[in-house]
């Protein structure tokens, strides 16, 4: 220990005696006092920091290039290059972003943020949900349905934050180099044409308050909710480096596309172009301009460049979304069945009359789970306990189990409908 010839204990940092401070920690060669204590876990944490910002800073060298995240996408979505295109761009960009050395040619980076618009049950969360697997960075998806303008009873925009920081297990460096996929977008579109009539809380309200997310800037963000504790300390966010993803139905933005495209048809020559345009996939001709007649304010659609479309889902790819994906609906309820030892197919009629099923409700490949669950649920429920080691699902089986599903649903339908 750092004694004196009278044995009067000294700090081995800064020599001082053990009434000249408030505390002395004695160790097995030497003595520490609380001051000297504190400097050391400060100068410590800067070091930490310093270190941990720089293993964040991703290696360009090991991020995957466009064409394999792409490759990637393509194990579990099915068509939609354009908008995977799009994605795998972005997100090598972003990952280039964060990676920019500082230079002298004061040439920075600006992040792109995406809105993809397309019909429900086309493959807009899934995108998101399958990137958030590939990539390194905190990634989450929010809902924007749930939000109000502050004041209102809802959920601030400033909890699209809490979520990312809940993804980067409460590090805000991390956090601030995260991926936010926001969506129902359009469901925070104006509802009046005059924003003066009334006030909009979950329309316009809300998308203004997104402004300084979308942009960058600092944010204090309430890591528990600021309603429910409005006495906790708040966390500042920096949102300069934070991508954020848009996706939205939009429905019904097909009408404003065609009366854009007839607008702008004169003279002869344009009224040939007419027949040239895809009616059955006017989505393709969306531009920013299509987003503003639908109800998002022109500062959104200013702070989203990059805009990409899904397509509709035809025939062919509702039947290649429920064989083809590594994680598709018929290998989902193939390895259930395998479980209990029993080998389960299904024949090619059958898959037809699910995706013509499929198709007549409209709801694109969410469509199909509730199908192939309707024809399944009996055979599910008999099997396990059966001593059948294979089960094969033919057309007329796939027809018989769906038909009487609906008329059981009209029956109930039918009495309550007396009752009442």
């Amino acid at each position: 220990m750092a004694k004196t010839t009278d044995n009067t204990r000294r700090c081995s940092f800064c020599g001082r005696k053990e009434g000249e401070v408030a505390m002395l920690i004695s160790g097995l060669n030497g003595c520490i006092c609380n001051e000297c204590a504190e400097q050391a876990f400060n100068i410590s944490q800067e070091a930490l920091a310093h270190s941990h910002q720089a293993q964040n800073k991703p290696d360009i060298k090991q991020v995957p290039k466009p064409e394999e995240i792409k490759a990637y996408l393509d194990q579990y979505v099915i068509g939609q290059d354009d908008a995977k295109k799009t994605l795998s761009v972005a997100v090598y960009n972003h990952y280039k972003r964060l990676a920019q050395p500082k230079t002298d040619d004061d040439v920075e980076i600006e992040k792109s943020n995406i809105i993809m618009v397309g019909n429900t049950g086309t493959g807009k969360t899934l995108l998101a949900r399958t990137i958030a697997r590939l990539i390194d960075v905190p990634f989450t998806i929010v809902d924007a349905t749930v939000f109000t303008e502050a004041g209102y009873v809802g959920e601030d925009v400033e909890s699209i934050l809490s979520r990312l920081l809940q993804a980067a297990d409460w590090d805000v460096e991390r956090a601030e180099t995260g991926i936010v996929f926001i969506d129902e977008i359009d469901k925070i579109a104006r509802k009046q044409d005059n924003p003066s009539i009334t006030r909009d809380v979950g329309g316009e309200g809300v998308q203004q308050g997104m402004l300084k997310l979308l942009e960058g800037s600092i944010v204090n963000v309430p890591p528990r909710g600021g309603r429910k504790h409005p006495e906790q300390a708040f966390v500042q966010v920096n949102t300069n480096n934070i991508l954020f993803i848009c996706g939205g139905a939009f429905d019904g933005i097909e009408r404003k596309i065609a009366q854009r495209l007839n607008t702008h048809v004169v003279g002869y020559n344009s009224v040939q172009n007419v027949f040239k345009i895809d009616k059955n996939n006017l989505m393709k001709y969306i531009e920013p301009q299509d987003l503003k007649s639908f109800g998002l304010i022109p500062e959104i659609i200013g702070r989203l460049p990059v805009l990409t479309y899904l397509n509709p889902l035809d025939s062919e790819a509702l039947k290649r979304i429920l064989v083809e994906p590594k994680n598709s609906i018929i290998r989902q309820y193939q390895k259930l069945l395998e479980m209990d030892g029993i080998k389960l197919t299904f024949t090619p009629e059958a898959l037809d009359f699910i995706v013509d099923q499929a198709i007549s409700f409209k709801l694109g490949a969410r469509g199909l789970r509730s199908i192939v669950e309707t024809i399944m649920v009996d055979a599910m429920f008999t099997l396990p306990s059966s001593r059948k080691r294979s089960f094969q699902v033919t057309a007329e089986y796939a027809k018989e189990r769906f038909e009487a599903k609906s008329l059981s649903q009209g029956e109930k339908k039918e009495k309550s409908r007396m009752k009442a």
